[in-house]
């Protein structure tokens, strides 16, 4: 069974990075293999681990709407789907990558959700770790098209709008009942360290951050330049944070 973590936040957080540096870690460690879900509107988690997306489990969701009445001779719809979904799976060096995106049209998610659950559940009994990289709603996980989640990683930039967000999706996570053992925070993008503004809205709604990361300029510089976060330096700000992190939660 995999251990598996989520990572999740508004947009604009570094939600993408953070997931990647995750992953890092653990191909670093060789903690393999991995499988990364990138179940994020916008996806970019295949960019910023130097894989290209053709396919999403979105399109194919949505082409299948109208392909049933060509399903293959002596296959059954769920046969079939969960064979068109393997498209969407993008094999690396130590990890794979399978990327939710969008469909076209309303009904892209309803039908299937059950098959998908079975599909992406089926896929991580083959790998050590799951990391998956969600939008603040969390459609997916609150769809149950994952099974439970070990580690959440609730991300905030350095503001206090960010903060308040923290609060509304650990609300989310407890109003849906969300299959969570454990959840933390992360404070993206300080400068040299939290303003006052900040740590008081963390004190109010009792939120204590595990780790607090730095504006990094190494990692500004690989976003810009489209290269792989994995091949970050081990002396980046952001890898060591990540890191130390990653080692306090698996230990």
């Amino acid at each position: 069974m995999s251990y598996n973590i989520a990572v999740a936040g508004k947009g604009g957080t570094g939600k993408t990075t953070i997931a990647s540096l995750i992953i890092r870690y653990l191909l670093k460690n060789h903690l393999v293999p991995v499988l990364a879900v990138d179940a994020d509107a916008n996806a970019n988690l295949g960019e910023s681990l130097g894989l290209e997306v053709r396919q999403t489990v979105g399109k194919i969701l949505a082409e299948f709407q109208g392909e049933k009445i060509r399903i293959p001779p002596g296959m059954t719809k769920q046969n079939y789907l969960e064979y068109r979904l393997n498209e969407a799976v993008v094999e690396s060096q130590g990890f794979d990558l399978i990327t939710m995106g969008r469909g076209e049209g309303q009904e892209c998610y309803c039908y299937p959700n059950t098959v998908l659950k079975k599909f992406i559940d089926g896929l991580a009994d083959n790998y050590a770790y799951l990391v998956m990289d969600n939008e603040a709603g969390m459609e997916h996980l609150s769809r149950g098209t994952t099974r439970n989640i070990d580690e959440l990683l609730i991300i905030s930039d350095h503001s206090v709008k960010g903060v308040r967000t923290i609060a509304r999706i650990r609300e989310l996570v407890s109003e849906i009942k969300l299959p969570v053992k454990r959840q933390s925070v992360i404070i993206n993008f300080v400068p040299d360290k939290l303003d006052d503004f900040v740590s008081r809205e963390l004190d109010t709604l009792g939120i204590v951050p595990v780790a607090i990361l730095p504006r990094d300029d190494t990692v500004y510089r690989h976003d810009l330049a489209l290269k792989p976060l994995l091949e970050l330096p081990d002396d980046s700000k952001a890898v060591m944070v990540i890191n130390d992190l990653m080692t306090n939660i698996l230990r």
